[in-house]
Order: C-alpha cells, then structure tokens, then sequence
C-alpha cells in the first residue's frame, strides 16, 4: 500500500494529540492527587491563628479584610484575630508589643502577624504569599503569633500600607465626633416634618375621645421611627464601610452638610420657593391618608414605618453627614452607640410632644400653630447648625485631623 504526504501528516497529527492528551490527563491527575492531598491534611484541622491589626477608614485595610473573610469561608481552620488600632489604645499597645517581639520597626497598616512572619500592606502578591502561608500552617502546625519571641528568626513582606496614626490625632476626634452627632440630631430633632405627622396621628386618635390610646398611639410611632431610622442608619454604616469610602467621601460629606445647609437657610429667606426641605407636597396628601386611618396602638407602630420612607427627603440629610464621619472616624461598636444617641435625641420631641399633649400642657391645635408660626425659624436654626458642621470638617481636614 502506497503512503502518501496527506497520510504521513494525519498519522503525525494524531500522534501528537494522543500525546497531548496524555499529558493533559497526567497534568489533571496529579493537580487531583494534590487537591487530595491537601484535602486530607486539611482533615487533620490544624487550628492557624492570624492577627489581623487595621485602622478604621484605611483603604488597604478594607482589601485586607474582605481577602481574610474570604480565607475564613474557604478554610474554616483560620483564626483571624482583628484588632483596630485607631481608635483603641489597648489594641495599638499590643500591636506595638508584637512588632517588637517580632524585631521589626512596623510603621502602617494593615499588618498582619502569621507564625513567623509579618505581611505588612496588601496586594496581590501579599494575599498570594498569605494564602499559601495559611495553607502551610494548616498541614504543618504553626506556632501562635502570640507566642512568638524576640529571638525569633522572622520574615517580613511589606508593600503599600496606610500610616499608623498618632495617638493624640485619634482621642482628638473622638472629642470631636460626639459634639458633631449631637449638633446634627439637634437639627434633625427639630426639623418640622416629623411634628407635622405626629400632630396629624394625634388629632386623628384623639378624636375618638382616648386620651390613653392617643398616649400609647404617640408612644408607638416614636418608637417605630427610632427603630426604623436606627436600622437605616446602621445599614447605611454598613455600606460605607464595605465600600472603603474615606477620605474623599468625607469631602463629599462635608460638601453635603453646607449646601443642605444652604438649602434651609432658602428656606428661611424664601420659603415655598423651587423646594422646600420637607416632604414633597405632591407627597402629603398620601401620607396624610394613611395616618388618619390609623385609630389604634399596633397601627400607629405600623405606620411609623412606612411614614419614615415619607420623612426620608427632609430629615436624611444630617443623618447622612453624620454616617459619613462616622465611618471616618468611629469604630463599629463605637458607631452604634453615637446612633442610639442620635436617633435618640431626633425623636425626643416627638416624646415631648406626645406626653404634654396627654397631660393637658397643650392641645393638637396649638402644637400645630406652633410648628406653623416656628416653620422659618426652625429651617434657620438648621441651615446655621449644618453649615457650621461642614466648616469644621474641612477645617478639620486641612489640619490633619482627619
């Protein structure tokens, strides 16, 4: 049988894919065999403990901790110790401590602290070598860095990383910070929409003659407006953070807090002109619809959350300035705290309005002519307090502080 150039070429051909192919599955089976491999010594569930040390509103402290989360799902061993060093001197005296057990002179953030060796920063080659360093500890059994001594040999990988701050800027801030979240919650307290839905609940209940069910009415709305603007204000926290917004945020933040500010001072000069910082007009009708057909206790609870998406365009404004530094300047616990205390001090006159009206200080009809006559002096009040806020932001971040 003759043997032509086309059959020599298809022989060659599939010599070559049978070869390749070979290959690939040799290539696949070992990759098994490994996956198997670290899989059984996995089984053995060497607990590796990491310490994690980061500073609120650190960019590469953000990456770094979304790459541990990570870590922690795919390997359930790791132990991730976080400690924030910002605004917690027990945390930065224990970070300091460890730096020096490990010898190294560590200067930012994020740091992260694993066996015998420190990853200062984050990039892709850090989470590559950290990764594979987890990996290691879990088949291999590392040490605790906490039990990791001075004489200790240490390898050190360092690429950009955020400044350690000083101590003196951090307590700074805090004193700061409280201020601030009173002064905006001030403002939110008083601004005028929420008086106006409380006045409406309460003249619609009274009617019925129940001075009680119009007591525990108003209680019920006000605690259905702390509850829901808290867990706004906490999501929104949230969000801030995962996202790793911060220093231009904060500008923005500061930009917002003057030009709201504006906004009501327009309000106080020309009010009713283009906009008003309160609910849409074309909004009221529905919103008044919906609380006079509330007559009783649970109902009022009810409503009071779905009037807080109505109250949303006037009052959000100070809330969002103040989640913006919040998110700058506060830890996580430390941010739930200073909500309570603003979301606490927003509904404060609705609780005093609500009690004055049950024991007889005033009736609806007063407090509602009272809000009207007040209407511009309240926006004033406002404008003044936010513009103030956004100032000292910047000036704050021109000096450093932030």
């Amino acid at each position: 049988m003759k043997i032509t150039k086309t059959t020599h070429f298809t022989i060659l051909l599939g010599i070559a894919i049978l070869i390749l192919s070979n290959a690939s599955f040799a290539l696949n089976i070992e990759q098994e065999i490994n996956n198997n491999d670290f899989n059984d010594n996995n089984d053995i569930n060497n607990k590796v403990d990491l310490y994690f040390f980061y500073g609120q509103g650190c960019p590469h402290c953000s990456k770094m901790s979304l790459f541990l989360e990570d870590a922690q799902t795919e390997l359930p061993q790791l132990n991730v110790i976080n400690k924030e060093i910002y605004f917690n001197d027990e945390n930065r005296d224990l970070f300091e401590q460890m730096s020096s057990n490990y010898g190294q002179d560590i200067s930012g953030v994020p740091t992260v602290f694993i066996n015998g060796k420190v990853f200062v920063g984050f990039s892709n080659a850090i989470a590559d070598s950290l990764k594979q360093e987890i990996e290691r500890c879990i088949i291999e059994s590392c040490e605790s860095p906490s039990e990791h001594l001075q004489n200790s040999e240490t390898t050190a990988l360092e690429t950009e990383s955020s400044p350690l701050e000083d101590p003196e800027k951090t307590k700074l801030k805090k004193q700061l910070t409280v201020p601030a979240v009173i002064s905006a919650a001030a403002v939110d307290a008083i601004n005028p929409c929420a008086f106006a839905v409380l006045i409406i609940l309460l003249t619609t209940i009274l009617a019925t003659k129940n001075k009680f069910r119009a007591l525990g009415a108003g209680l019920a709305f006000t605690l259905s407006i702390y509850i829901s603007y808290l867990l706004m204000g906490i999501g929104l926290y949230s969000a801030i953070n995962a996202a790793g917004l911060t220093h231009g945020f904060y500008t923005v933040v500061a930009g917002l807090a003057i030009l709201i500010g504006l906004f009501n001072l327009k309000d106080y000069l020309w009010y009713g002109k283009w906009f008003v910082m309160e609910v849409p007009m074309s909004w009221r009708p529905k919103m008044k619809s919906l609380i006079r057909g509330i007559t009783s206790v649970p109902g009022a609870f009810l409503i009071g959350f779905a009037v807080s998406l109505f109250l949303l365009p006037c009052t959000s404004g100070p809330y969002i300035v103040i989640l913006g530094l919040l998110s700058k300047v506060s830890t996580k616990n430390s941010a739930l705290l200073l909500l309570m205390l603003y979301n606490l001090i927003f509904i404060l006159p609705m609780l005093i309005i609500t009690l004055a009206i049950y024991f007889g200080f005033t009736t609806t009809e007063k407090a509602e002519e009272w809000r009207k006559s007040k209407l511009k002096f309240l926006h004033l009040i406002a404008g003044i307090i936010l513009i103030l806020l956004g100032i000292g932001m910047i000036i704050a971040m021109c000096l450093g502080m932030v």
